[in-house]
């Protein structure tokens, strides 16, 4: 039996659907029933309400350890793709504890139990950073904690350090870095809410740029590399690293909506962040836009997905044709 966290995400959904798919026995936890209403809508899009049904739901939270009990009964394998993204300052408390604390937690339940293996999904964002002569950003370079990182970041980070504590205790492992993952459905959280600002009429671009994936390439290769021999790795999976001007005009050309026209340069972004702090503050708003978001939006990273493709000769959906199909979804 495959227990998935995170089930009612993007990225869980998903990879419920293609384990049953494939043929699978899963069990999911979820925290409000409401929540699993977005992965049963999400089977529907794809015409296969029936498989829902055979997702064995359990009520429980990675941040409780009475609840994962009974979730971790019977269970071999576990794919952990719960975490909290914010880019709130705010939110740091609440992110070290799901993103850390949570994965200590289902990291401390494999090892009880003696899970035969564990997939992590991590992100881009843990990644190290580039030195003066490096172009690309792969697995091997290195994170340098002087340098600033967001909360998000450091609390997947954390997260990753805990994996990596359980491989040294004798557990398998695997972790994945995704770039910013697309997919259909979930249009209010995540990468989907571009979907839905462009939709909406977005008028501005940045030239930043960096790795974008399908979220059905995120969940295949994971799932091929749980099904693999290899273990105690981790794998950087980008489709291509792309300008956000592109992707956005991707978006509103598949949507039939007008291209963001105005470049919102970085001095603008940065004057941006700080009105938006102040009007959060002063009417103890949340925050639409954080220092973090407005510089990764004019900052150009560049990832490498040669490991990848080299270790399980496979490519990836083109970003841009993906777009249009999931823009008909």
């Amino acid at each position: 039996m495959i227990l998935v966290t995170g089930g009612t995400g993007l990225v869980g959904a998903h990879l419920l659907l293609h384990l049953i798919d494939n043929g699978e026995k899963v069990s999911a936890i979820y925290r409000r029933i409401a929540s699993m209403e977005k992965t049963k809508s999400l089977f529907a899009t794809y015409k296969k309400e029936s498989l829902f049904e055979q997702i064995e739901w359990i009520p429980a939270d990675i941040t409780e350890v009475p609840s994962l009990e009974i979730a971790f009964q019977n269970i071999d394998i576990v794919y952990h793709c719960a975490a909290l993204i914010s880019f709130d300052p705010k939110d740091e408390d609440v992110l070290r504890k799901t993103n850390i604390e949570g994965t200590a937690n289902i990291v401390n339940f494999c090892i009880a139990y003696e899970i035969k293996k564990l997939c992590f999904v991590s992100s881009i964002a843990t990644l190290g950073d580039l030195l003066p002569h490096e172009k690309f950003i792969t697995e091997e370079t290195e994170w340098n904690p002087e340098k600033y990182h967001n909360d998000y970041a450091i609390s997947k980070y954390g997260a990753e350090m805990e994996i990596w504590r359980g491989q040294q205790e004798g557990l398998h492992v695997i972790i994945v870095n995704p770039g910013v993952i697309l997919g259909p459905g979930f249009r209010e959280q995540g990468s989907g809410l571009l979907f839905t600002k462009v939709k909406n009429g977005l008028k501005f671009y940045t030239l930043g740029s960096t790795g974008f994936v399908a979220v059905t390439d995120v969940v295949r290769i994971t799932y091929q590399l749980m099904q693999s021999e290899i273990k105690n790795e981790r794998f950087t999976l980008i489709a291509e690293n792309s300008v956000f001007r592109e992707i956005l005009n991707s978006m509103a050309d598949s949507l039939g909506v007008k291209r963001p026209k105005t470049h919102a340069k970085p001095f603008f972004m940065e004057l941006l962040w700080r009105l938006d702090w102040f009007v959060s503050n002063v009417f103890q708003q949340k925050r639409k836009l954080s220092k973090a978001t407005a510089r990764a939006s004019y900052s150009v990273n560049n990832y490498s997905n040669e490991k990848i493709k080299d270790r399980l000769k496979t490519d990836f959906i083109n970003i841009h044709h993906y777009i249009k199909e999931i823009s008909k979804l």
